[in-house]
């Protein structure tokens, strides 16, 4: 599956988003402007200025209502919280080609808030994901005491874990142990 390098730095961006929310026993990771600050400046999120608990607020919608269309059921309720996110935004396409990047587009209105900013660009890369009928790559990791947000980039659609070092080797080796207890045990 081809993705240009924007759909992929704003399905990166969403999934990162996502695992910032309090779940799987971590705590809320967005918690002040000052944490968003980082996550705007880490993330590279282009024509952000001055942010507020307002803004904090309405990330925090936007990364809930990311998590829904994660969590959708079929591509036909997906298709209708991403067209929720993107119009809610007030999505202005624009051809842009900054900071070294060929042409690519930008979903977001000029001077758009933060929250309005990752939903448009993020929604739209959503968006792209389920016209190119890959909606079963939005997942979350099977590790019982996980959860977090992933996209399945590999070719057989089998990534299971966020992340295989650590939730994929962690439950390998859970099992491998209680195989060896159980044979040692019988």
């Amino acid at each position: 599956m081809l993705i240009p390098h924007d759909t992929r730095t704003a399905l990166d961006t969403v999934v990162d988003l996502m695992n910032t929310a309090p779940e799987g026993g971590r705590g809320e990771e967005l918690g002040d402007v000052a944490s968003l600050y980082a996550f705007v400046e880490n993330h590279q999120v282009s024509g952000v200025g001055e942010l507020d608990v307002q803004d904090l607020r309405a990330v925090h919608d936007v990364r809930r209502r990311f998590a829904q269309v994660f969590a959708a059921a079929d591509p036909r309720t997906a298709a209708g919280l991403i067209n929720q996110l993107v119009a809610a935004a007030g999505t202005t396409p624009q051809l842009t080609d900054h900071d070294g990047y060929d042409w690519h587009v930008h979903y977001f209105a000029p001077g758009a808030s933060v929250a309005d900013h990752l939903a448009a660009d993020c929604g739209m890369a959503l968006a792209f994901i389920l016209v190119a009928g890959e909606l079963e790559r939005l997942r979350r990791c099977e590790a019982p005491d996980c959860g977090r947000a992933f996209v399945d980039l590999s070719r057989n659609r089998s990534r299971r874990y966020c992340d295989s070092r650590t939730c994929g080797n962690r439950l390998h080796v859970a099992a491998y142990r209680a195989r060896r207890k159980e044979a040692a045990a019988g």
